[in-house]
């Protein structure tokens, strides 16, 4: 499996797990597992960026809020925070904030960090109108949150009426959780009630803040450190450290390791100091959040994706552990990539209880020669992800080494490794059942179609029925609506609701609907890329049609922002396939597809917008960024399409290309009037 199939797989299953975990409250799979998952797909997005997106597993931030619990839009995102390891990868944040700035090396030295713990717990948002506590929230998915506002009256660390001055309307962020005393304190209670324990203290306290009854909420000591600021309705402080101070005035709890570090390089120190210090602390942290201090220069890095530009997570060292190696499973996910995963004896590392772990592919199974009943050296990267590190040497005779199959486990189909890639491949496409059921979970899942009722044992079971098959089958499940109520599990209630799912889900936006068809490589941030470029379902069709090699579709399509090339083949490959383009047609039939078109966020709203040559007073990612909040699309090539072309100096064969086509040029200074921003602001 190559590593955008295996970013693929995971990208299903991680929103298969979130529907189950966040919505049903019935979790899949362990903790351990699933943060495996997530930090497995970090991994492959930080090996190859073109597979990140935006609001894919990566991206996204939380989950969807639970209908249990009214519903609240945060006025700013809450969004996460990308991570590091060591003093290169904090090294290579600092030459990114510095080339997007425009920085040379004395301005990078002169720039201030605020240091402080990532507390393990449950992010919230606090907002105040007249410096009353009026509403609280849970992060969501970032943009929406659930409604916790009884729960967090509970709390003594919440201030219910701030002190001295303060904006009108504020919102003020902040992480609630359960000390390590506490933690062992409700888990003898649990134990002592019969109840099942908590695995760690973060769980613990998302699950005691996120009660239907304030009452249990409050008999559990839930803690809160506050630690950044939201909306505010007028300024507050021109330094977050000086923010923080001013949290303190308001009486909120600040973690009291928090430090403004004058310089980067005097940042290591104080990451050694923390980790000695990190198992006396009375809570769990698992790493350091470093933030630019200047609140000005955070407004202008912005955010890429779910994370700021400005602020980095410094996860601290693996833990490690020995235990043997039961079985190696070969799974196939819906791109037909085979797929290695070791099951292990339980072992606690860390903490977290690991049963289950990564092998990547053929050649990590041949490079450290593991074998099923060695016993092997396992580590959580970053204290989440589980990676086998390699066998433990012992007297005991081992068994054969393992032999990777060249056939598909579950259809028999050859298993094919392209030339240069390290996955093996089922041939079998969609006559392979693993890969046609896993795209049928994709489809129907949170992210995609969104179909409440519609989940993996749902949809297994219908394909082995036969009353699914193909993604339109999905909506045609009303055929057999006295069929399923006579299986076990399915009541009136029960397929009545499913059915009425299945009809709210007929109009739905295109971006969506292409995320839903689990193309190779088209993730959501992608799907909506496409789907905001072309506007409609009718002409995103007929241009992947006509994006043969050479012609202007094709140029078209590799040229847009975010998309590319890899990208480009994907779409066609798809397309060249006469089965796909009937898959996809039956489906179309059964849908209302909504036009999506590019957001009107600015006066730049729907104009395609080319940066060429070198820019002196600002680096191309931040204009790049500007234009894109200002409404316009942003891509690298020329073409009929493009409406302006901002020439910095040195501008080639783009500007030739411009002038021949008669498109509007612009130069620097014309670029930053155009786009209101004058010179102090950058």
């Amino acid at each position: 499996m190559n590593a955008a199939e295996r970013h693929a797989e995971l990208e299903a299953k991680i929103a298969r797990w979130d529907e189950a975990y966040h919505r049903r409250d019935d979790p899949e799979v362990s903790d351990a597992e699933y943060d495996a998952a997530r930090r497995e797909l970090r991994t492959l997005e930080e090996q190859d960026p073109s597979l990140k997106q935006d609001s894919g597993a990566s991206e996204r931030v939380g989950s969807a809020p639970d209908n249990a619990f009214g519903k609240y839009r945060h006025r700013v995102p809450m969004l996460s925070l990308d991570n590091v390891f060591d003093d290169e990868g904090f090294e290579g944040f600092v030459s990114r904030v510095g080339r997007f700035l425009g920085l040379d090396e004395t301005g990078i030295d002169a720039l201030r960090f605020v240091a402080e713990p990532k507390i393990d717990g449950l992010s919230i948002s606090l907002t105040y109108e007249n410096g009353k506590f009026i509403r609280g929230t849970t992060r969501g998915d970032g943009i929406e949150g659930e409604d916790v506002t009884a729960n967090l009256l509970t709390l003594q660390d919440v201030p219910k009426q701030l002190t001295g001055h303060f904006p009108d309307s504020l919102e003020i962020r902040g992480e609630v959780f359960l000390s390590k005393a506490s933690f062992l304190a409700l888990n003898e209670q649990q134990e002592a009630r019969g109840s099942k324990p908590f695995a760690n203290p973060r769980n613990a306290a998302a699950g005691s803040l996120r009660q239907l009854d304030p009452t249990v909420t409050a008999s559990r000591p839930l803690s809160l450190f506050a630690y950044a600021m939201g909306y505010a309705s007028s300024p507050v402080a021109d330094s977050h450290f000086s923010y923080l101070a001013q949290l303190r005035a308001w009486g909120f709890r600040v973690n009291p390791r928090s430090e403004l570090i004058e310089h980067a390089r005097d940042i290591p120190a104080y990451v050694e100091r923390l980790t000695l210090e990190r198992s006396g602390l009375d809570y769990d942290i698992d790493g350091i959040v470093f933030k630019i201090d200047d609140l000005s220069l955070q407004q202008r890095l912005g955010f890429v994706g779910r994370a700021p530009r400005w602020a980095i997570a410094w996860k601290f060292p693996a833990e490690q552990a020995i235990t043997r190696l039961l079985e190696i499973e070969i799974q196939v996910g819906r791109t037909g990539a085979l797929t290695p995963v070791a099951h292990l004896e339980p072992v606690n590392v860390g903490g977290v209880i690991v049963s289950r772990a990564t092998l990547h592919n053929e050649d990590e199974i041949t490079r450290k020669d593991v074998r099923v009943g060695d016993l092997v050296r396992l580590q959580r990267a970053g204290d989440v992800i589980p990676q086998i590190l390699g066998f433990v040497k012992t007297d005991t005779p081992r068994a054969a080494a393992f032999v990777y199959p060249d056939h598909c486990p579950v259809c028999g189909s050859l298993a094919e490794r392209v030339h240069g890639e390290a996955v093996r491949r089922c041939t079998g496409g969609l006559t392979c059942e693993a890969q046609l059921v896993e795209r049928l979970i994709h489809m129907v899942s949170r992210n995609a179609f969104d179909i409440d009722g519609l989940g993996e044992r749902s949809i297994r079971e219908f394909f082995e029925l036969g009353y699914i098959h193909r993604p339109g089958d999905i909506f045609r499940l009303k055929d057999h609506e006295d069929a399923i109520l006579q299986r076990d599990g399915w009541g009136r209630q029960s397929v009545d609701n499913l059915i009425r799912a299945i009809e709210n889900r007929r109009t739905i936006p295109l971006s969506r609907m292409l995320f839903g068809l689990g193309i190779r490589r088209i993730g959501e941030r992608n799907a909506q890329l496409l789907a905001r470029h072309y506007g409609s379902f009718d002409a995103w069709r007929a241009a992947m049609i006509a994006a043969n090699p050479g012609s202007d579709e094709r140029t078209a399509l590799s040229s847009i922002m975010g998309v590319g090339e890899a990208i480009a083949e994907e779409l066609v490959t798809f397309f060249s396939e006469p089965h796909n383009v009937d898959t996809l047609d039956d489906l179309a039939q059964q849908l209302i597809i909504t036009d999506e078109a590019a957001p009107q966020s600015g006066h730049l709203s729907g104009r395609t917008i080319v940066f060429t040559g070198t820019l002196t007073t600002m680096s191309r990612p931040e204009a790049k960024a500007i234009a894109e909040r200002l409404g316009a699309q942003v891509t690298d090539s020329v073409s009929k399409k493009t409406d302006l072309v901002v020439l910095g100096e040195k501008a080639g064969s783009k500007a030739k290309k411009a002038a021949e086509l008669g498109i509007e040029t612009m130069d620097e200074a014309g670029w930053r009037a155009l786009a209101g921003v004058d010179e102090k602001s950058s």
